[in-house]
């Protein structure tokens, strides 16, 4: 047990890593003083949160309105700054002082009312980050929109979360509602969305689910008993309800479409769905997209993508090679300056990633359409800085027998590595430096196609000319084993690495996934979850496994490594998505995915349903909003979470302010140090908003919060 006096307090560090306080008599300090103290630094103003709670356009009197601020680090809880109650038209008005940090995210929610002992009824709405409307409504609408956009984030009434995907995660509820009016958004009501897909009436026969408990209380025992989660406790509330078929959207799912037959919003879905999942289309600019064939995530969460095809929405007019590198926002618009162009990029294919300084690099396949005039060289990669200015020639890279290159990625250390699809050979860059390549042939390749790295380094290679995944070593020998063939590989494209050393392949052929346990090596084919013609594939932040598929219109979820974060009874590799996949009409031909740190799933829309040769490009990204658990990006060899980034040592809390200064405030004074009791050393840096950072020498770091303390949870050594 180790015991430390930061000012008037001394803290405890028990074996088992908690902290308890003991305040010194002798000063004039409480339990109760310290978190207001902190409270009150940590803001600056008086404002005014106006707005109106109603059920469809019906005002709902009596209403307990919270609005709260989220949690800004993983386990630390949202911090309500006010609550007011709605009047006999709905209305409330809530006065509070705002976070310092601009950043923060506030949300609303509004619990049914008073008069009513145990009343079901709990709304919401995300104001998101500064600057926030002054007037909102909160309904069924926006609730639902908030519980899918958060779904990765929100617990009862808490929602917390890392930046930048809580942010992101915020942004997009207004893509999908306006809370200024509680309509459907913008992006979601007009093209490529509106009444071109059933997004927009699957989120309103949502939200008719809801307002059919809120009209009749009777009928929330039939919504909850449906909305219960497997395995787990019913829903006691209607914003559980809702969360709880976002994380669950193959459950009972005909039943509760049954539940929204009639209700206020509209328009609503004809049948039932094969899944209640919200899938939203981004275009960019509208004249951009044209066989987009995979994608690369930046730190921030923007989406960098390949573009097969110059843009032309003829589909019988004769295209070339596309020219630009896309890039989006995480709510869909373009980068500021995207599309960008330059470097060579001509005809880019499935090869796309980020190394650790941010660069974006391209492999440039050379893809056409029939009666192209100027075939592109398929000889070279792109590199473009994360600001979209190219670092490359206007011939591309071309060192290092570059021939129609696929799966591109960096490993940890800044390698770059290419797979050769026409010379079946891999290159490597050695820490992104063209000028001195090293080439590995002769490895068993035929046709390689998609590439990632493990956490040793190693590189696996979907070989799709002979049914097999190649393995190479850091320095490019082939690892024990290698090639690795069975388990159903069969023309395999995309591959994965999991947290625990598992590899994923997406068969193209025979409509299934290979799994190379970690351990073993061992191949085992995966069948199910709607798998037709599987092509990208991508692990997300729980080792669940999604895959793309290039016919049926429909993404496949799969059990991964970890079965404790499947449904319970599920095994590794099983189906968690129907027989159907989950399906949306957003969707065409599809070749990449990935996840992004809200956990939204992004899909490339590589080809036309109907292609034609002369132009066989499809357009836009369809994003399954709040689907899977986040993952941190850009993606560098096997998934995270996302984490804060606790780096350094002693100077750790200069790194960590750094990163984090919008929360932290500004820094004062110096790095304290001490001795604790038993003789180790400890680190004290303070903030002017009362935030504390402390660290022992056994690498332990804790965050001292609204008069909380909270482990971080990584080692800063």
């Amino acid at each position: 047990m180790k015991d430390l006096l930061i000012g008037f307090v001394r803290f405890t560090l028990n074996q088992d890593k908690t902290i308890r306080r003991h305040f010194i008599k002798n000063y004039i300090c409480s339990a109760l003083a310290v978190p207001a103290v902190l409270a009150f630094s940590l803001f600056a103003y008086a404002a005014e949160q106006r707005g109106v709670v109603q059920s469809g356009g019906t005002p709902i009197a009596s209403s307990t309105v919270t609005l709260y601020s989220a949690g800004s680090l993983k386990g630390i809880p949202a911090v309500a700054l006010g609550a007011a109650q709605s009047d006999d038209n709905g209305k409330f008005n809530i006065v509070y002082t705002p976070p310092l940090d601009t950043k923060a995210v506030l949300y609303l929610i509004a619990d049914g009312d008073i008069n009513v002992t145990q009343n079901p009824i709990r709304l919401a709405t995300v104001l998101g980050d500064a600057p926030i409307p002054a007037e909102v409504v909160i309904n069924e609408r926006t609730a639902t929109a908030s519980a899918y956009a958060m779904a990765q984030f929100i617990s009862g009434r808490n929602i917390t979360g890392t930046s930048p995907g809580l942010q992101n995660a915020a942004a997009t509820v207004r893509n999908l509602v306006d809370i200024t009016t509680g309509k459907v958004g913008q992006v979601l009501s007009n093209s490529p969305n509106g009444m071109e897909t059933s997004t927009m009436s699957q989120l309103n026969t949502l939200a008719n689910m809801l307002a059919a408990c809120v009209s009749t209380l009777g009928a929330c025992q039939s919504l909850f008993a449906l909305a219960t989660p497997p395995g787990g406790s019913t829903p006691q509330d209607t914003l559980q309800a809702v969360v709880n078929i976002a994380h669950y959207p193959w459950q009972n799912v005909a039943l509760l479409y049954a539940l929204s037959k009639s209700g206020p919003y509209s328009p609503v879905l004809a049948s039932a769905p094969d899944a209640w999942t919200l899938a939203i289309k981004y275009i960019g600019n509208g004249q951009e997209f044209d066989g987009p064939g995979n994608m690369a995530i930046d730190k921030y969460g923007n989406v960098w993508i390949t573009n097969n095809y110059e843009f032309n929405s003829d589909p019988f007019q004769s295209v070339c090679g596309g020219k630009l590198l896309l890039a989006l926002t995480p709510t869909g618009a373009d980068v500021p300056g995207a599309p960008f162009s330059g470097g060579g990029i001509d005809g880019p294919g499935f090869g796309i990633g980020i190394d650790p300084n941010g660069d974006i690099w391209i492999g440039n396949y050379g893809f056409q359409g029939k009666g192209c005039t100027t075939p592109p060289s398929s000889n070279s990669v792109s590199k473009f800085s994360s600001a979209g200015i190219a670092l490359s020639p206007v011939t591309g890279f071309t060192n290092g027998n570059i021939r129609s290159p696929q799966g591109t990625a960096s490993d940890k250390l800044g390698n770059i590595w290419i797979a050769n699809y026409d010379n079946n050979s891999i290159t490597q860059y050695p820490l992104g430096n063209s000028n001195t390549p090293l080439i590995f042939s002769n490895v068993g390749l035929d046709k390689p196609f998609g590439l990632a790295i493990d956490a040793k380094g190693n590189a696996w290679i979907a070989s799709s000319g002979n049914d097999s995944v190649v393995a190479l070593a850091p320095g490019g020998s082939p690892i024990a084993g290698s090639p690795f063939t069975g388990g159903g590989l069969n023309s395999p494209l995309g591959i994965a690495v999991d947290s625990v050393g598992n590899v994923w392949t997406a068969n193209s052929l025979g409509g299934s996934v290979t799994l190379i346990k970690g351990s073993s090596h061992s191949p085992r084919q995966l069948v199910g979850g709607g798998m037709t013609k599987p092509w990208g594939i991508a692990v997300d932040g729980d080792d669940n496994v999604w895959v793309a598929n290039f016919e049926g219109q429909r993404l496949t979820q799969l059990c991964g490594a970890r079965p404790s974060k499947c449904p319970p009874g599920y095994k590794t590799g099983d189906p968690i998505s129907p027989a159907t996949g989950y399906t949306s009409d957003a969707l065409v031909r599809n070749t990449g995915v990935a996840i992004d740190p809200s956990g939204n799933v992004w899909v490339a829309n590589n080809w036309k349903s109907v292609p034609v040769q002369t132009n066989p490009g499809g357009d836009g990204m369809v994003v399954f909003i709040g689907l899977a658990a986040p993952v941190k990006t850009p993606l560098i060899g096997p998934p995270q979470q996302p984490e804060p980034d606790y780096s350094s040592a002693v100077d750790a809390f200069n790194t960590y302010y750094a990163q984090y200064s919008s929360f932290f405030g500004t820094k004062s004074g110096y790095v304290t140090t001490g001795i604790t009791s038993d003789g180790s050393t400890y680190y004290v840096q303070w903030f002017t908003n009362g935030v504390a950072l402390v660290a022992w020498t056994d690498g332990n770091m804790y965050v001292y919060y609204y008069g909380s303390w909270y482990p971080a949870g990584v080692s800063w050594k």
